[in-house]
């Protein structure tokens, strides 16, 4: 058994229910939710738009692969509506985002996956909802508590 770190965010419609319905489906159909963050509302990052997202982590216990949890994660996001992926680093609205994080301590750089995931430590709508619910989990590659990635780069030590 994995223990899996998702990071969902959503920008579209009714975004609580949003996040609440990819939350039951990940629990039905990859793996028993184990925590659930807080909702964090935060600003568009990365492209201009007057939606705010609504974001937070959780963690699933799996049997599936990292690539199966990306397929199955990338399947609920079509199914609830999610057109395209971003693209070169454009990014757009969308009903809901779901972006694997961790994989244990697994460490991969495939075409197709990489984890963990290579932004994640930059990105404080993602490192707060994961600190809240994994702050002592140490990142596989940077080697320091979650907690710890989150604090601003200039106090880090």
């Amino acid at each position: 058994m994995a223990k899996v770190y998702l990071g969902l965010g959503t920008n579209l419609g009714k975004k609580k229910e949003n996040l609440l319905q990819a939350i039951r489906l990940i629990e039905e159909r990859i793996g028993r939710v184990t925590s659930l963050s807080s909702f964090y509302e935060t600003a568009p990052w990365g492209f201009e738009s007057e939606h705010n997202f609504l974001n937070a982590a959780v963690c699933i216990d799996t049997l599936f692969s990292p690539i199966e949890v990306l397929h199955l994660t990338q399947a609920i996001e079509k199914e609830m509506g999610r057109t395209k992926k971003s693209v070169h680093g454009i990014y757009s609205d969308r009903p809901i985002d779901i972006d694997l994080l961790l994989y244990g301590d697994t460490v991969m750089n495939s075409p197709e996956l990489t984890l963990p995931h290579p932004f994640m430590t930059e990105r404080d709508f993602v490192m707060k909802p994961l600190a809240e619910i994994a702050g002592e989990v140490i990142h596989p590659v940077l080697k320091r508590k979650l907690s710890q990635l989150l604090s601003p780069k200039d106090s880090r030590h």
